[in-house]
C-alpha cells in the first residue's frame, strides 16, 4: 500500500506540474511529401540555453523514449534521420522540430522535453501530427523527338503524393488557341508519341499526373513547331492569257494557308506544246519562279504561233513539291504578217496592241484537242480535251462530220455534246474516208475549229445499202447522215442520165440523116 501510495503521489505531483508548467498538446496536419514544423519554445531569456530532446509517443521521467533528435541548446547532438532538423532560433528558446518530406508513417505523437533546472521542472510540449495523402507533385515534361506530323515527349515520375499514380493526362493545343480547346490524351507510361499533327505548326503541350486522391498541378508548358512538309494543296486561281503569237501569261495564287505545310520557297511552272501532225503533246518543259507574294505571275516566251499549250503549276517548300494545279489549255495568237512595204513598226505595234486587247476581253474558248482512240470494223472511237475556257465557262461542244470529198460549208453533220462529255463513238454504215472536227462554245462565242481527223472505214463484207443512219453512241444520240456517200450517189446518177440522153439524141439524128439520103432518088423519079 505504501508502495502504491508513493506511485500515486508521484503521478499526482507530475500532473500538478503539467498544470503549472503547461503540458500543451497541439494538433498539426500535413500532406504527404511536404515539410512540417512542430512548435516548442521555452523561456531562454530567463534560463538561457537549455538542453532538450524530441521523442515519439512518450517520454520517461529522465529523458526521451524513441528519441528522434537531441540538442544541448546550441548544437544538434544526435538525430534519427536527415529528415529531422531544428527549425527555430535556439538562442531565443525556439526548439521547434522540422520533418522534411513527411510520410503517412510519420503520423503520431511528438513530445518536446526541455530540461529546466530543478526537481520535476522539465517542460513537455506535445504535438499530434496527422499526415494525409495528396495528389501527385508537379511533373516536368521534355521533348524527345520532333517530326512533320508527330512529336514524342517524355518525363520522370513525380512524387506520387502517398498513393500510386494511375495515369498521366496530356493536353495539346495550337499556339494561339485556349487551353479550353486542347485535345486531351491519357497514358500510363512515362513516354508518349502524339500523331495527326499539322506540318510547320506550333503547339503547346502540358502534362498532369493522377492518383486516387486527385490530379497534380499541370507541368511546365512545352512549346514546339513541327517540321515542314511538301505542300498538300496546289496553287489556286490559275489563269492563262495569250499575250501575242509567241507568249502566254500565267497567273496564280498560293495554295490555301492550311495546306502549305511550311514556307513556300518557289513554284515550278510546267508547259508543253500540242503537235498537230503527231496529234499528241510533246515533252514537258519547266522553269522555277521564286515565291514572293500572294499573287504570282510568269510569262511563257518563244512559243509557236497559233499553237495550243498545256500548263500547270506546283508550289514548293524546303521539304519538296506539292501537287500540280488543274491543267489548263491556251492557244497563242495568230502571227501578224506585213502586207505592204509601207507597214511601219508603229502600225505593227498598234496591231499587236489591238490583238492583245481583243484577247483580254470577251474571249471565246480555245478549241478542244480531238484524238482518235481506235477504229474497229465500222465503229470510230473519239475523245477530246477541252482547252482554255476563255472569259466564261464552256457550255458545250459540237462535232462536224463529213465525207472527205465534201465541203465543210455545204455537206456536214453536226452533233452536240454537253460540257462534261469528252468521249464519243460513231458507227458508220458506209466504208469511206471521213473528216471530223470539233468546236467548243461558251456564253461569249464559239472557238476556232479543232484539229481535223482523217478517218478511213475499210469495206468489210457486204454493207446494207438500204441503211440511211449513222449512230453516236456516247450520248445516246442518233443523227441522220445526209452527206458524204449520198451526195456522191446523186452526182453519179445525174451523170448517167446525161450520158443516156446524149446517146439517144445522137442515135435519133443519125437515123434521120439516113432517111433523108434514101429519099433523094424518089424525088428524081
Amino acid at each position: 500500500m505504501n508502495h502504491l501510495g508513493s506511485r500515486y503521489a508521484a503521478l499526482y505531483c507530475f500532473l500538478h506540474l503539467c498544470l503549472l508548467r503547461g503540458c500543451a498538446s497541439l494538433y498539426v496536419t500535413a500532406k504527404v511529401g511536404t515539410d512540417v514544423s512542430l512548435p516548442c519554445t521555452y523561456a531562454a531569456w530567463r534560463y538561457g540555453r537549455l538542453p532538450f530532446c524530441w521523442a515519439r509517443e512518450s517520454t520517461s521521467a529522465f529523458g526521451c523514449n524513441n528519441q528522434v533528435i537531441k540538442s544541448d541548446g546550441t548544437y544538434v547532438l544526435s538525430r534519427l534521420s536527415w529528415r529531422y532538423s531544428l527549425a527555430g532560433n535556439l538562442a531565443t528558446g525556439d526548439a521547434s522540430l522540422r520533418i522534411s518530406q513527411v510520410q503517412e508513417s510519420d503520423s503520431g505523437k511528438y513530445i518536446c522535453r526541455v530540461e529546466i533546472p530543478g526537481w520535476f521542472n522539465d517542460q513537455k510540449t506535445e504535438n499530434t501530427l496527422y499526415v494525409f495523402p495528396g495528389e501527385p507533385s508537379q511533373p516536368q515534361v521534355e521533348l524527345r523527338e520532333l517530326m512533320q506530323r508527330a512529336v514524342t515527349v517524355g518525363w520522370s515520375p513525380p512524387f506520387n503524393g502517398g498513393r500510386v499514380i494511375t495515369a498521366y493526362l496530356i493536353d495539346i493545343k495550337t499556339r494561339d488557341a485556349s487551353w479550353n480547346t486542347a485535345v486531351r490524351s491519357q497514358v500510363v507510361q512515362t513516354v508518349a508519341t502524339l500523331v495527326d499533327l499539322r506540318p510547320a505548326a506550333t503547339y503547346d503541350l502540358r502534362l498532369s499526373a493522377v492518383n486516387s486522391v486527385g490530379t497534380s498541378v499541370a507541368s511546365n508548358v512545352l512549346t514546339f513547331t513541327t517540321h515542314e512538309a511538301a505542300p498538300e494543296g496546289p496553287p489556286i486561281d490559275v489563269k492563262l492569257q495569250a499575250l501575242s503569237s509567241d507568249s502566254i501569261k500565267v497567273t496564280w495564287k498560293p495554295p490555301s494557308v492550311e495546306l502549305r505545310n511550311g514556307v513556300l520557297r518557289s513554284y515550278i511552272v510546267s508547259y508543253r506544246e500540242y503537235d498537230l501532225e503527231a496529234q499528241q503533246f510533246k515533252n514537258w518543259q519547266q522553269f522555277s519562279v521564286t515565291a514572293t507574294s500572294e499573287e504570282e505571275s510568269a510569262v511563257l516566251t518563244n512559243l509557236k504561233p497559233s499553237t495550243q499549250y498545256n500548263v500547270h503549276v506546283q508550289a514548293k517548300t524546303n521539304a519538296g513539291l506539292g501537287p500540280v494545279s488543274t491543267a489548263l489549255f491556251c492557244t497563242t495568237l495568230d502571227e501578224v504578217k506585213e502586207t505592204t512595204a509601207a507597214t511601219t513598226l508603229l502600225s505593227t505595234a498598234a496591231s499587236t496592241k489591238l490583238m492583245q486587247y481583243t484577247s483580254l476581253t470577251n474571249l471565246p474558248p480555245d478549241p478542244p484537242v480531238i484524238v482518235l482512240k481506235e477504229v474497229t470494223d465500222n465503229t470510230i472511237s473519239l475523245s477530246w480535251t477541252p482547252g482554255f475556257e476563255g472569259d466564261s465557262p464552256i457550255t458545250g461542244f459540237y462535232l462536224e462530220y463529213k465525207a472527205a470529198n465534201a465541203s465543210w460549208d455545204y455537206t456536214k453533220t453536226v452533233i452536240d455534246f454537253s460540257s462534261n462529255e469528252t468521249e464519243a463513238k460513231i458507227i458508220e454504215m458506209y466504208p469511206s474516208t471521213y473528216n471530223i472536227r470539233m468546236f467548243a462554245t461558251n456564253s461569249v462565242g464559239t472557238s476556232k475549229p479543232s484539229n481535223v481527223l482523217n478517218i478511213t472505214i475499210e469495206e468489210k463484207g457486204q454493207q446494207n445499202s438500204s441503211s440511211t443512219m449513222s449512230t453516236i453512241t456516247e450520248a445516246s444520240v442518233v443523227a441522220e447522215n445526209r452527206g458524204g456517200v449520198y451526195t456522191t450517189g446523186i452526182i453519179v446518177l445525174v451523170v448517167l442520165v446525161v450520158l443516156i440522153g446524149a446517146i439517144m439524141t445522137g442515135w435519133q439524128l443519125r437515123r434521120e440523116a439516113v432517111y433523108d439520103k434514101g429519099s433523094e432518088p424518089l424525088q428524081e423519079l
